[in-house]
């Protein structure tokens, strides 16, 4: 729970502040996110993940674990992470529908790095540090999305 609410601030902090954009709400809010949602929610779709496709040699099952826990980082997510980030900043009016072809693109632009990070993850990563991978690994992506929006 800690290193969630830490990571998730610590990225997103120094993502809005890059951005010069930093809210206390933001970081409480993120802090928070990261350590009582994500904390539960990341490990548990990666135990579903064992259960369902335990780890192997084979190089395809590595590859299917690697798109499963991309399916999880969907889209969707993306966007619920977005919508949650308006609101701890009190951006009420900046939430719609035209924010789902961003995390879209988002998704998308990103999938084929996401899918080398998330292979390495679920399959060379002990289970009981997979969250601290992918909570560093989502901290890093919030700096480059910042760095790019700046360039």
């Amino acid at each position: 729970m800690l290193r969630g609410m830490f990571l998730y601030a610590a990225g997103d902090t120094a993502a809005a502040l890059l951005l010069h954009d930093f809210h206390w709400s933001r970081l409480l809010g993120v802090a928070l996110l990261g350590g009582f949602l994500y904390a539960r929610e990341v490990p548990a779709f990666f135990g579903w993940i064992d259960r369902r496709v335990p780890q192997s040699s084979r190089p395809a099952i590595g590859w299917l674990r690697a798109a499963l826990s991309q399916v999880y980082f969907n889209p969707l997510w993306i966007l619920r992470h977005m919508v949650l980030l308006l609101v701890f900043t009190g951006q009420f009016d900046q939430i719609g529908w035209h924010l789902l072809p961003v995390a879209a693109r988002s998704f998308a632009l990103n999938a084929p790095v996401s899918l080398v990070v998330n292979y390495f993850i679920q399959n060379h990563v002990p289970g009981h540090q997979r969250f601290l991978a992918s909570s560093l690994y989502s901290g890093l992506m919030a700096v480059y999305y910042a760095i790019s929006a700046t360039w």
